[in-house]
């Protein structure tokens, strides 16, 4: 590299020759229009230098003109964001390693202090309240291990701030002392944002506001911001749904462009939409879901073929209507997901698409993928194919109309007689296909689902009631993964890339603990180091029928990871199938739409190519966390203004989780959920065991275990912070009552991160819930 010497040149054109030595110069200028040093090319000119190199010295090297100093200091700062550089006080670049930076996220805490989580996955490092001060949740840093804090653990010190998280934050605004601010609805922003004279417009105090972040926090101040939208007092009917939308970023208005599109869209079936296709419409095809569905993905048709059966799944052909890159295409990638909030939903697709032209509602022609299955009479699949069609789904039936004729086929309405047979036949496809899975090793796990009765007037909640989940949901349960499997298969021996829905097994460290808790049981899970799903399924039968079933069940659930999309074909564990995607619901999924696009390609002779794959596959798995995050927000807060009117009465419980804070209770006969704190455990030092999923009482050996039921009072109602508080009645526990506890999971890392064996805490609770449950396997 030239350093002193090159400043005796004519100008910048004289020094032309270092950038022309760039291999990716072609791609630059083909992509951006001008030959701007690679990213890559630039950190390799950084590592030559041996240490900080000054970036005029760099740009003076380069030979770049003086119009082209604003695009390269654009370029550098996008570098510093994404960790490949560092900017120095002296405006030098630096690599991040070279001066020990780490760069990832920060994760805050409601009490202040916060986490860096690193990319490199090298473990989290503790941020003080102080080094919290200049940043907010979600923010991108660069970090520097500073050492150990007084419990142990490794403590950073923030160098840079990479990039802001939050533009916008949703809260309430309060004002005293002719001062304004704005708390935040996300609790994990814990700094109040201050608003200047002028700025509320005119929002009453403590009304739920959108603000917009017009000084982000520093080590001195902390952020400021302005109104830009009042959405109502606290307690309006729905203001809990306009909360979690924009507390969770959710997309839940479409665009102009987007809404112009659909407004374009035929009112039906075309001439022209329907050439080239196969036509099935003499099929009696049927759509089964429940009674609240609006959109129909899928319709089924079963007819006996032999000893086995020929299955016909027919999806709904969103991607003949959404094409990439149009407006409709980019917004459904941007949303990723429809979201099922209780009495609303926020579609991925303007109701134009969603609940018209591609559902499969009755008596109308619609078009579809039709995914053609023959089916031994042992539940293999011995040929399928895939093709374009046109369909006219026969009847819009629900899942308790179903198994109400199957289990009383007297009863069944002459007008649907003529389905009976055809449902019928589907049944006992279903009875072989249960066996197969059987036979497969899949796990299933037996969970409680509920459902929100809401009073018309009130818009709130009148009361939760468990939801039966009959035989009729199983069996389009069974029809939609064999359909996802055989369009995994399809693409998998094309060599076609796609996301797969990919269910990883239990990490070391939880199978570990896993099998130390259920030894104390008696109960031994089979595998080695690297169990199937058959292990987890035998282990299941065995412990079914006992008193502490549930226990043992949920602590099982709790061992295995979550479920995303990715590239890279790993199998799905829980379903215990080698290759498995997502193709059976393109109306409210992101990646089933892409999955579509492929076959499509395929059939035609072409490869589809959407972008990075990896890339899209993550989006597509945060979009799916995201909603489900905003769900459980909505439903929390719902079950807290339920409770609000039941302070000091008594209910039976069960323990759902076991924390360092305390213990959550479910409650059985309402099926909400809150904390009794460990100060209220007793007069006795309580103990958390992570392993043993208790708390254990150091001098009176009282244990409060995971599935123990137990009686609590209402002792407090927090609706502004979404909390429930209980107190116990009885001080004795029932082992193993665990009958009616919800079978969700608490997150990975519960609020706190406090230590075990502490006395009179301040009390974190939180309120839980169920919402919606999606086909998500």
């Amino acid at each position: 590299m030239s350093t002193k010497k090159s400043r005796k040149g004519s100008g910048p054109s004289a020094n032309k020759a270092l950038r022309w030595q760039d291999p990716h110069l072609e791609r630059e200028r083909g992509k951006y229009g001008q030959a701007l040093p690679s990213r890559e090319f630039i950190v390799q000119l950084v590592e030559q230098a041996g240490g900080p190199l000054p970036i005029d010295e760099l740009a003076f090297d380069l030979g770049l003109e003086p119009e082209e100093h604003d695009a390269f200091r654009n370029r550098l700062r996008a570098m510093q964001r994404d960790a490949q550089i560092v900017i120095n006080r002296r405006d030098a670049l630096c690599l991040p390693e070279k001066i020990e930076l780490k760069a990832g996220r920060v994760e805050a805490h409601p009490d202040g202090f916060g986490f860096f989580v690193p990319d490199d996955r090298s473990g989290d490092m503790f941020l003080s309240e102080k080094e919290m001060h200049q940043v907010l949740h979600g923010d991108r840093v660069m970090v520097r291990e500073s050492g150990l804090d007084r419990r142990g653990r490794k403590e950073g010190k923030i160098v840079e701030v990479l990039e802001r998280a939050n533009e916008r934050v949703v809260g309430r605004l309060y004002w005293e002392h002719g001062y304004q601010w704005v708390i935040a609805e996300n609790r994990r922003l814990s700094q109040d944002i201050m608003i200047p004279p002028g700025e509320t417009l005119d929002a009453k105090f403590g009304q739920v506001v959108m603000v917009e972040l017009v000084a982000q926090p520093t080590r001195h101040a902390p952020p400021a911001g302005r109104v830009v939208e009042v959405l109502g007092e606290y307690g309006d009917p729905g203001m809990e749904i306009e909360i979690a939308l924009r507390k969770h970023s959710l997309p839940h208005e479409f665009p102009p462009a987007v809404q112009g599109q659909a407004k374009k869209l035929p009112k039906g079936v075309t001439k022209r939409d329907a050439e080239g296709r196969e036509d099935v419409r003499h099929l009696p095809l049927v759509t089964i879901d429940g009674e609240d569905a609006r959109d129909f993905d899928d319709a089924v048709y079963c007819e006996p073929q032999g000893r086995g059966y020929k299955l016909y799944v027919a999806i709904a052909d969103v991607s003949h209507y959404v094409r990439p890159g149009e407006p409709l295409d980019r917004e459904a990638y941007e949303r990723g997901n429809s979201v099922y909030f209780p009495r609303r939903v926020i579609p991925m697709l303007p109701e134009e698409l969603s609940n018209g032209l591609c559902s499969l509602n009755p008596e109308v022609d619609r078009l579809c993928m039709v995914c053609e299955m023959d089916i031994a009479g042992t539940g293999s699949i011995k040929k399928y194919r895939f093709y374009p069609a046109v369909m006219h789904s026969k009847a819009r039936l629900t899942y308790n109309q179903v198994w109400d004729w199957l289990s009383e086929p007297d009863g069944i309405p002459v007008k649907h007689a003529a389905h009976l047979p055809h449902l019928e036949n589907l049944y006992k496809l279903f009875k072989v296909l249960l066996k197969a899975r059987w036979a497969r090793g899949a796990i299933d796990f037996e969970t409680l689902e509920t459902k929100m009765v809401f009073d018309e007037a009130t818009k709130k909640i009148e009361r939760i009631v468990p939801t039966a989940r009959n035989d009729a949901h199983r069996l389009i349960e069974e029809c939609m993964l064999a359909a996802n499997v055989c369009a995994s298969d399809y693409l998998q021996k094309k060599k076609h890339p796609t996301l797969y829905r990919i269910h990883e097994g239990p990490t070391p460290e939880k199978l570990q603990a896993l099998r130390e808790f259920m030894a104390e049981f008696g109960f031994y899970l089979g595998g080695g180091d690297e169990p199937h799903a058959k292990d987890y399924a035998e282990l299941l039968s065995k412990i079914k029928g006992r008193p502490d079933e549930q226990l043992l069940q949920t602590v099982m659930l709790r061992s295995l990871q979550q479920a995303v999309y990715s590239p890279e074909n790993v199998g799905h564990f829980g379903l215990a199938y080698e290759s498995y995607t997502h193709f059976t619901s393109p109306i409210r999924r992101y990646p089933d739409l892409l999955v579509h696009r492929s076959i499509k390609a395929c059939l035609g002779g072409e490869q589809y190519q959407p972008g990075k794959w990896e890339e899209i596959g993550a989006h597509s798995s945060m979009t799916e966390r995201r909603a489900d995050d905003a769900t459980r927000d909505v439903v929390a807060w719902l079950k807290c203004y339920y409770m609000q009117d039941k302070l000091g009465e008594e209910f039976d419980g069960v323990i759902s989780s076991v924390t360092s804070f305390g213990i959550f209770v479910a409650l059985n006969e309402v099926f909400v959920e809150g904390l009794v704190h460990v100060s209220d455990l007793g007069q006795d030092y309580f103990h958390f065991d992570q392993t043993r999923h208790q708390m254990l009482g150091e001098r009176t050996g009282r244990r409060y275990r995971l599935g123990d039921g137990v009686r609590v009072k209402v002792a407090r109602v927090d609706l502004d912070a979404t909390k429930i508080d209980f107190v116990l009645v009885a001080d004795e526990t029932v082992p193993g009552q665990a009958a009616r506890a919800s079978a969700e999971t608490r997150p990975a890392k519960p609020a706190g991160k406090k230590a075990s064996g502490t006395k009179g805490q301040a009390k974190p609770a939180a309120a839980r819930g169920g919402g919606k449950k999606a086909k998500r396997a």
